[in-house]
């Protein structure tokens, strides 16, 4: 069965009376490079265990199936099970668990399935769980490359460069934990039913955490103080969140640090942020 045909989807479909739910942000593909690219560039191979989110009805599961040694699937729509006990019930080595990812405990997950095995994970994600989701497969901090399907606007903001119209608080995020690599994007026609966004695929390599950076928590805390008013000054925007250093105190911080009076938050990089950070760690 090509699980990329359009008529074959929709047979399979109408045999097991499955409806999409835009809910859950169901949209199968129906471009067979898509799948194959995506596990190519996923890092799946042998002596490999890779975590899938949401498999769908299992195209790119089968492809990853075929690289990696082992493949377990979480999958949070119940009425998707038969039809993946159907198209991948000649893969002995992909396993499908019931349940929400973000619900998970994927670290004990991944220390009871993939024994022996180096961890990756893979997927081709629900729009609507795409940030939390990423969150929780970085957070886990058990995989050697995160690869995911999302959409291009989110894609471009994990990537951005400070100083572009798409860096925020997400993207010092996910550059503080990995190297993230916009690889390619797949066009709305490549599923069904067709989405009115582009997709675009990252991979995320985690890295140890920045040498500069001694305190997280107050990082992450003038991180996100710093986009909390987006296009504002980077003093405007500390001062109406941090709460507690006066905007004078705050203003001879930025100065401290070697930053212009009247810089926004989207210029500075991880290590200005570092710095600034420790600069305001007293009074906060």
């Amino acid at each position: 069965m090509d699980l990329c045909n359009i008529n074959e989807i929709k047979s399979l479909l109408a045999r097991h009376g499955f409806r999409f739910s835009k809910s859950m942000g169901q949209n199968f593909l129906i471009a067979g490079w898509v799948p194959q690219d995506i596990a190519a560039s996923s890092g799946a191979g042998p002596g490999t265990g890779v975590l899938e989110v949401g498999p769908g009805i299992g195209p790119l599961t089968r492809e990853l199936a075929g690289r990696a040694d082992r493949v377990v699937s979480v999958e949070l729509d119940r009425s998707l099970l038969p039809i993946l006990d159907e198209t991948l019930g000649d893969c002995p080595n992909a396993e499908v668990v019931p349940g929400d990812v973000l619900k998970t405990d994927i670290p004990a997950l991944i220390g009871e399935k993939f024994v022996g095995l180096t961890p990756v994970a893979c997927a081709n994600l629900p729009y609507n769980i795409t940030t939390p989701a990423i969150t929780a497969l970085i957070e886990a901090g058990c995989f050697a490359r995160i690869t995911v399907m999302i959409q291009r606007e989110v894609a471009q903001r994990i990537c951005a460069r400070p100083g572009s119209k798409d860096y925020g608080a997400f993207s010092v995020y996910c550059q503080y934990y990995t190297a993230p690599e916009l690889l390619f994007e797949v066009p709305p026609d490549c599923f069904i039913p067709a989405p009115k966004v582009t997709s675009a695929v990252v991979r995320m390599v985690p890295r140890p955490a920045p040498d500069e950076v001694d305190d997280p928590d107050h990082f992450f805390r003038v991180v996100k103080a710093a986009f909390a008013l987006r296009r504002k000054k980077l003093l405007n925007s500390l001062s109406a969140s941090l709460g507690g250093p006066s905007k004078e105190e705050i203003s001879q911080a930025i100065e401290a640090c070697g930053l212009p009076p009247d810089v926004r938050g989207e210029r500075l990089s991880i290590p200005q942020f570092a710095q600034l950070s420790k600069a305001l760690r007293g009074l906060v």
